[in-house]
């Protein structure tokens, strides 16, 4: 996978985690998850930890997508 420019210079936005973050991503989606952030517009960074936790708390709401729901 390529390595986005960035992204790998931000800490993670999620309150108390100091680790560098991997991903970007939609930082409502992510408030919206139940995750706890710094901010709620734009992008949110998240470390590889959190990023795997978003992804498994969106998992329904990405296979409804996907089906079109």
């Amino acid at each position: 996978m390529a390595e986005r420019k960035g992204d790998k210079d931000k800490p993670c936005e999620i309150e108390g985690c100091s680790a560098v973050s991997e991903r970007s991503v939609s930082a409502k989606k992510v408030a919206d998850s139940g995750l706890e952030i710094s901010k709620r517009s734009g992008k949110a960074h998240l470390c590889k930890d959190h990023y795997k936790e978003f992804k498994k708390k969106t998992k329904k709401d990405r296979e409804l997508q996907r089906l079109g729901w």
